[in-house]
Order: structure tokens, then C-alpha cells, then sequence
């Protein structure tokens, strides 16, 4: 019995994968005589439009009569022109859609901010230039470096963190990704046959019709030379706008060979990166600890937090030598990698954490919310160590949260 259902299930897949060659031989053999049909077609209109041409020039200087019969034919004619491109868009289905698409009029880039416009028109116009814009108050553009400078080393965490701690194992335990295998069935595989023809015909079909527009969107990625990376994040906007356009952007732009892919690819990334590291900025000054939270999911909230700071710091510290001398040579800005940049701003958004998080502990430790106070006094001497190495020092303020904190500490 076992045997005989075994050669039952041979025979009906056999069955089946033949039936499946057939309709897929069928389908080459239709898609080839659509294709002969289409090339004839074409040529019928060639024909109709030399011959419109024609009767165009034998009327020119006769009288108003005749010009009004060769209008009512011209109109004939591109009324049977219509007639057909419907035929043939019914008939070929969405194939015949996909291959007139007309080309893309690419819309205009963000221009930049700067003064070189205006200063054009005012030599063009004769009228005298406008004032310089107002100097940025020193508030607003020294206040990184303010408090960046401000930070000093407090000798008093290290001790502090070393006297109640002994050997702190650091434990990293990733879960292992799940490779899930990649089952696709006979009729899966039949369904990707039949569509990968319409797919690969709009391709060409965009690689024939896109030329143009493709070519003025490699001028504009070659040329863009921005000073801020702001202005390089609006452009990568606008460029994948455009781009969305194609059926396929990696399989379209490889068959034009000047395409600037390693600039656009680097200008993406650096617009990423960016993005990313301001999102945790706004994140991190938008923080605030609610107190009707308990302490224990509170402590987690900023624990987390700042495991995504120093997680993406890392990360820009790690490629910063690398990705700052490609971006050099891409025209690309660079400075905001650097230590007195946005990284500067997180730290001091992380100093801020930290003095959150040790009040926080304070306030538990004195209110008896815990019955392991040791154990709460330790976390908070152990977060705001970490943040004293990753800043490399603390505050005013955070120095003065963390004297509130070693004297908590040393009444336990």
C-alpha cells in the first residue's frame, strides 16, 4: 500500500509539471505572436502617418474648402489611431500598459540655502544687495560647547562604583536568528514563470522610455555639492521620490552605466545616519520621568534609552575615520560625525538621564518603596558610572544629583 500511494504521488507530480511546461510553452508561443501582431500594428501606423504627412503638404495654399476636407481626414485619421492604441491596449493587456508609459518630467531639486541667487538678480537688477542676515546668538550656537566644556571628571563615581562593586561580568546574550527556510511550492513557482515576463518587459520598457529623465537625475546627483547635511536629507528625499517612478530601481539603473550609484548609495547613508542620531536627540530632551510610573519600570525606561544612545554613538564612532574621508571625496558633509557636533548634544542629553535617573533613585531609597535598598543604591552607582565614562565627566548639576547620591549611599 505504501508503495502504491508513493507512485500515485510521482505520477500526479509529473502529471502536474508537464501540464505546467505546456502552459508555459503556450504562453511563449502567445507572448511571440503578441509580439509579431504588435511589430505589424506599429508599422500600419508608421504607414497611416507618412501617408497623413503627405496629403498635408499636397493641400498646403489650396483654398479653405479643401484645408477644412484635410482636417475632417486628419481628424479621421487620428480617430482610427486611437481606435487601434485601444485595440491594442485591450489586447495586450497590462504588458501593452506597462510599454507606453510615457517618460517621467522629473520634478525640480531643493535648492539650496544660500546667497548666491540673490545676489545674482541684485547685479542683474542694479538695486543695491540686501543686508547680511543677523549674526546666531551666542546662546543658541555655544551652548554645545558650553556645556561640553563645563564637564569635568569626578574622581568620587569611580570610587564610589569600585567599593560596591566587585567583579561586574558583562554577559551579552544575543538571541540567535532563526533561519526560516525559504519553502516555495510548485505552484509558486509556476505563478513566478507566468509573471516574470510582464516584470522583465516593464523593465525594458522603462529602460527604453526613462532615458532622459534617468540622465537629468545622474547630472543632479553628480553635480550636488551641499554644505549641510540637512540639505543633503532633502535631496535623498527628493531623489527616492523620483526614483519611485521605475518598476524596478536596481534593475532599471544597471543598465545605464554613468549612474552615480556609490554617490547616491553614500548620500542615502549619510542622510540615515543623520536622521537617526536626531530622532535620539529630540527623544532625549523630550524625556521625562513620570513619577506615578513604578521605580523599577521607570529605572528600565532610561536604562533602555540610553543603551540606544551609547549603541548608536558606537556605531558612528566606529565608521566616522572611514565614512568621513568617502564623503570628503563625494562632496558629501561630514562634520556632523564629529565629537562637537550632534554627538555633543547626545552627551549632554545623556548627562541629563543620568541626573534623572539618580534622583529617581533617591527619592525610592528614602521612601522605603524597595526592601533591597542595597540593590537599588548599586544600580544607580552603576548608571551613573556608565555615563560618566561614555560623557567623560559630569555637569554642575549632574555632579551635585550625584553628591545626593553618595551621601544616600553612604547613610545605607
Amino acid at each position: 500500500m505504501p508503495k502504491e500511494k508513493e507512485d500515485t504521488g510521482e505520477f500526479l507530480l509529473r502529471s502536474r509539471l508537464e501540464a505546467s511546461l505546456q502552459r508555459i510553452s503556450f504562453l511563449e508561443m502567445e507572448n511571440e505572436q503578441l509580439r509579431r501582431e504588435n511589430a505589424l500594428l506599429r508599422a500600419q501606423d508608421a504607414d497611416r502617418r507618412s501617408t497623413s504627412r503627405k496629403k498635408s503638404q499636397a493641400f498646403v495654399g489650396s483654398i479653405s474648402s479643401s484645408q477644412e476636407k484635410q482636417m475632417y481626414q486628419t481628424g479621421t485619421d487620428d480617430g482610427l489611431q486611437c481606435e487601434n492604441s485601444i485595440s491594442r491596449s485591450e489586447f495586450f493587456g497590462t504588458s501593452a500598459a506597462a510599454g507606453t508609459r510615457s517618460p517621467r518630467v522629473p520634478n525640480p531639486p531643493p535648492s539650496p540655502k544660500s546667497s548666491s541667487p540673490t545676489t545674482k538678480t541684485s547685479k542683474e537688477t542694479g538695486l543695491p544687495p540686501p543686508p547680511p542676515p543677523p549674526p546666531l546668538p551666542l546662546s543658541s550656537s555655544r551652548s554645545s560647547c558650553r556645556s561640553v566644556k563645563a564637564v569635568r571628571r569626578v574622581p568620587e563615581v569611580l570610587e564610589l562604583y569600585r567599593s560596591l562593586t566587585r567583579k561586574e561580568g558583562k554577559s551579552d546574550t544575543r538571541a540567535g536568528s532563526l533561519g526560516v527556510p525559504a519553502a516555495t511550492s510548485a505552484r509558486e513557482m509556476i505563478g513566478e514563470i507566468e509573471n516574470r515576463s510582464a516584470y522583465l518587459l516593464a523593465i525594458k520598457s522603462d529602460v527604453e522610455t526613462q532615458a532622459e529623465f534617468i540622465s537629468f537625475l545622474t547630472r543632479e546627483v553628480e553635480n550636488a555639492a551641499h554644505g549641510d547635511i540637512s540639505q543633503v536629507e532633502a535631496f535623498v528625499k527628493w531623489l527616492d521620490a523620483e526614483l519611485s517612478y521605475l518598476v524596478d530601481e536596481r534593475a532599471v539603473l544597471k543598465h545605464f552605466p554613468k549612474w552615480p550609484e556609490q554617490k547616491a548609495d553614500a548620500m542615502r547613508e549619510a542622510a540615515v545616519g543623520y536622521r537617526e542620531l536626531k530622532n535620539l536627540e529630540g527623544e532625549l530632551f523630550s524625556f521625562r520621568d513620570d513619577k506615578r510610573q513604578p521605580t523599577s519600570i521607570a529605572l528600565k525606561r532610561m536604562q533602555a534609552l540610553q543603551d540606544k544612545l551609547e549603541r548608536s554613538v558606537h556605531n558612528i564612532e566606529r565608521v566616522r575615520e572611514s565614512a568621513s574621508k568617502r564623503y570628503r571625496d563625494l562632496k558629501i558633509p561630514w562634520q556632523w560625525m564629529l565629537d562637537s557636533g550632534i554627538i555633543a548634544q547626545l552627551k549632554v542629553g545623556s548627562m541629563k538621564l543620568a541626573k534623572e535617573y539618580m534622583n529617581r533613585v533617591v527619592t525610592a531609597v528614602k521612601l522605603d518603596a524597595f526592601s533591597d535598598d542595597e540593590e537599588v543604591m548599586l544600580q544607580g552607582v552603576r548608571f551613573a558610572y556608565r555615563v560618566h565614562q561614555f560623557v567623560g565627566g559630569f555637569d554642575e548639576e549632574c555632579k551635585h544629583a550625584f553628591q545626593e547620591l553618595r551621601k544616600v549611599a553612604c547613610d545605607c
